[in-house]
């Protein structure tokens, strides 16, 4: 297990899912957190499981954070919603609205986090993205055109920072066990008259070699090691952790 002990670590949508799985794995391995989230009361109930601190914030609020200044090491960027719709029903304002809490505020949390990270010679960011960062979808329009962004943010943080110190990387999961998609099997089925596997295997899975749903866990247990100072020479990359769906 690396060790992150006396590292400060920021990670956003961090109340629930991935978020808080990534809290806790950060918190296990000995660093300090601050649980940053939209729901207070849940933040606060992690941050007070892992002892650490919570952060009550809007990040659609994106001129709040323009001033920001941040004193982590480790910042995890993983706030994210999603929306269904094809193109032409897709509302102008939740396009803008994702696109601000994906891509804008990961950009200014980034800004608000560097100058720290530059001062310590050592820095981590850690953008959780999806396979949509690297694939497409068919009525994901604001979330695959959010995910891709954040790439291309996530690199070039990597240039910039990598003299510095600072590493930038992007996690791609598949389809992740949270409260979010385990609804959508149920609903699935029932619309289907067809079991939640089969609702897996034939629709959400269908591009996945392994056919099961990624476990918040697992993604955390990456994020953690990317935040480690044996990921020193992991950089600009992104990594897939969706059961073999971008290898075709």
């Amino acid at each position: 297990m690396t060790d992150l002990t006396g590292r400060t670590a920021l990670v956003t949508g961090g109340a629930s899912g991935i978020g808080a799985a990534c809290a806790r794995e950060l918190a296990r391995r000995g660093a300090t957190v601050t649980v940053a989230d939209v729901d207070d009361v849940a933040a606060k109930a992690v941050a007070d499981e892992i002892g650490g601190r919570s952060w009550a914030v809007d990040l659609l609020d994106v001129e709040g954070l323009e001033d920001l200044r941040l004193d982590v090491d480790i910042l995890v960027n993983n706030a994210g919603v999603q929306t269904i719709n094809p193109i032409v029903e897709f509302a102008p304002a939740r396009f803008r609205s994702m696109l601000a809490l994906m891509v804008e505020a990961p950009f200014l949390l980034i800004r608000a986090a560097l100058p720290h990270m530059y001062d310590a010679g050592f820095g981590r960011i850690v953008n959780i993205s999806s396979v949509h960062g690297l694939r497409a979808s068919e009525f994901k329009v604001a979330y695959v055109a959010s995910k891709h962004a954040l790439e291309g943010l996530s690199k070039v943080t990597a240039l910039e920072g990598g003299p510095r110190g600072v590493t930038s990387n992007c996690v791609n999961p598949g389809y992740v066990r949270t409260p979010l998609v385990t609804k959508q099997i149920a609903d699935q089925a029932r619309t289907h008259g067809i079991a939640e596997q089969e609702v897996l295997e034939r629709i959400l899975l269908s591009e996945s070699a392994i056919k099961r749903l990624v476990e918040p866990e697992e993604v955390a247990s990456l994020v953690a090691w990317l935040s480690s100072p044996d990921a020193g020479m992991v950089t600009g990359a992104s990594y897939t952790m969706d059961g073999g769906w971008s290898a075709r």
